[in-house]
Order: C-alpha cells, then structure tokens, then sequence
C-alpha cells in the first residue's frame, strides 16, 4: 500500500472503533444522483459489490438513486442513509474547504486533477469532514465542466452575458458566472430539466458524462467545450457508519472505495472520448471554438477574490502540483 493509500486510510476512517462486530447481512445504504449506468452510478455499484464480495456477503450495499445532493449530504449527516456519492459543489456549504477546487481554470488536466485529489493536499481537505460530522472517504469525479444552452453559441465571454445559468448550490461557481456578466441560478439538479424546459433558466453547466447520461441534448440545443471548472465528486459517509466497521472491515470497506474509484473515473474518461461524437449524433450543436483566455481574463477579479477568501498557499499548491 502506498504512502498516499495508508494516508487515506487513515484519515477518511479516524473515528472510535465500535466494540460489536458486524452482524451477517448488515445493509449499508448507499445514495447516489446521477442514473444507474452514469459515471457515479458505475462507482456507485462498483463499490456496492466490492464490499459486498471482500466481506463474503456479511454486507449487503443497497444503492439508490436520489436527484437531491444536498438532501443526501443532509441525510447521511444525521444517519438517514449511511454514504452517498455526490458532487461537491453543494458540499462546500458543509465543508468549506472543499470549495478550494471549484476555482475555474485550476486544473490543466484530468492527470493533474486526479493527482491532486490523491495526494496530501486531498487528504488534507478530507481530514476536514469529520469535524461537520461527516467521513469523506475517497475522491471521485464528474470531470470536466462544459456549458450548454437553448440560446446561441458561445465562443467568448461575450456571448454568455445576459443567460440565465442553472449553478449548483455553489458560491465559487455563482461568482465566475457573475462576473462573466451571465444570471447564475442555483436549483438542485432534480429541478434542472423542468427549469430548462418552461424557459426558467436558458442554460447549465456540466460536464459531457452527465450531459449524455440525462438525455440534456433533449432540452438544449448547443454546447460549448469550455471545460471551465473541473468537478470532483467524494464518497461521504455518517461517522456511526464507519464506527460499527472492525478494522479489519474497515480496510476491506476502503479497498472498495478504491475500486469505486478506478471504475467511476474510467467510465468519465470513455464518456469524454465518446460524449461530443454522441451529442452531436443526437443532434446537438457542439462548439470547440472557446476562447479559453478570454475567460480567463475575465474572471480576474473573481480570482483576486479567491486569493484571499481562500486558501492562497494551498491555490499555489494546486497549480504547481505536477506528476512524479
């Protein structure tokens, strides 16, 4: 196990170990957002019948879908549910320190998100969980965000002015779409299609896997490659949960997480190299003509902001990680 791995393990499962062992058939309930066959339902499921199969039946993992993430998060705090897969945009509300990785244009690539998020500087934010009466597990993902709308193409800055622009519940991405001059509207991704259909809100933004997976080329007509924020996703589960593990249940539970997250990112990597050809076939207008710099130099009061409301240390961390 590498040193990173023991570090995870450490940290996402530091809670007093329960006197009881685990009684045959023990359920664990397991929420997630997004359909049976996405990208976090495929993680979802993965880790439903690792634990399952590492503990040789004595857990049965019951998933579920639920469209709400605060909702689940809320749920899994007070016990409802014992874990949930979800995104961190609303997660940030529970556990500030999460909303370090929403800052826009932060990460260069899915290897440096990735790395990221698997070395100390992840593990250092899921070692902030705990303290709001959550366990965070392990770092999973959406991927690449990327806006759509029923409007116009959007090429520059410019063009988005004016939309209005379904957000998550989320102020680092209500301040980008601000200050790029669009209307950010934050609604749970349960109220996402009605809201595009009757006209509430003209647009969204997410990445291509969760696009394809929700059939949103039925509602929006374009989509442009802006790949504007990157979107993790985190495994979080109620301290109790975790408690009753023995120890040694307790690496078998990681060890599933760890293969949640090899299948889930796998999934968001085929659904990228596969997503645009899709879209298109389904009759979607994709635009890969962004001028990415523009962006960037718009949102620079917004980063200013993010400078000192965040942690600027950690930022440069961020920015200058590069692979081994």
């Amino acid at each position: 196990m590498t040193l990173t791995r023991r570090l995870a393990l450490a940290a996402a499962l530091a809670v007093p170990l329960a006197a009881a062992p685990a009684l045959a058939q023990t359920q664990i309930t397991v929420q997630h957002a997004l359909p049976a066959n996405s990208h976090t339902g495929v993680g979802a499921l993965t880790f439903a019948s690792a634990f399952e199969r590492l503990t040789n039946g004595r857990y049965k993992v019951v998933a579920q879908r639920n469209d709400n993430e605060r909702e689940m998060i809320e749920s899994v705090q007070i016990g409802t549910i014992d874990c949930t897969f979800t995104s961190t945009g609303p997660v940030g509300n529970f556990v500030p320190e999460v909303r370090i990785f929403d800052v826009p244009f932060l990460f260069r690539d899915a290897t440096h998100a990735r790395g990221v998020l698997d070395s100390e500087i992840g593990q250092q934010v899921l070692a902030r969980f705990p303290a709001r009466g959550l366990v965070g597990v392990i770092w999973i993902e959406n991927g690449f965000r990327n806006m759509t709308n029923s409007r116009r193409e959007i090429h520059t800055p410019a063009d988005l002015r004016g939309l209005k622009i379904r957000t998550m519940e989320n102020q680092v991405h209500m301040r980008a779409f601000t200050t790029l001059g669009a209307l950010p509207t934050p609604m749970a991704f349960s109220e996402l299609v009605p809201a595009l259909q009757q006209g509430t809100v003209d647009g969204q933004e997410n990445p291509i896997s969760v696009i394809v997976a929700n059939n949103l080329n039925q509602v929006q007509r374009y989509m442009t490659m802006t790949r504007h924020v990157y979107s993790p996703q985190v495994m979080i589960c109620n301290p109790q949960t975790v408690g009753r593990l023995n120890q040694a249940d307790r690496a078998l539970f990681q060890q599933a997480a760890w293969e949640a997250q090899a299948a889930n990112r796998a999934r968001v990597t085929a659904d990228d190299e596969a997503g645009v050809a899709e879209l298109r076939r389904r009759g979607m207008t994709v635009v890969t003509e962004v001028d990415t710099a523009a962006f960037q130099a718009a949102l620079a009061p917004a980063f200013a902001e993010w400078e000192r409301t965040l942690d600027a240390a950690t930022l440069r961390r961020i920015r200058d990680w590069r692979p081994n």
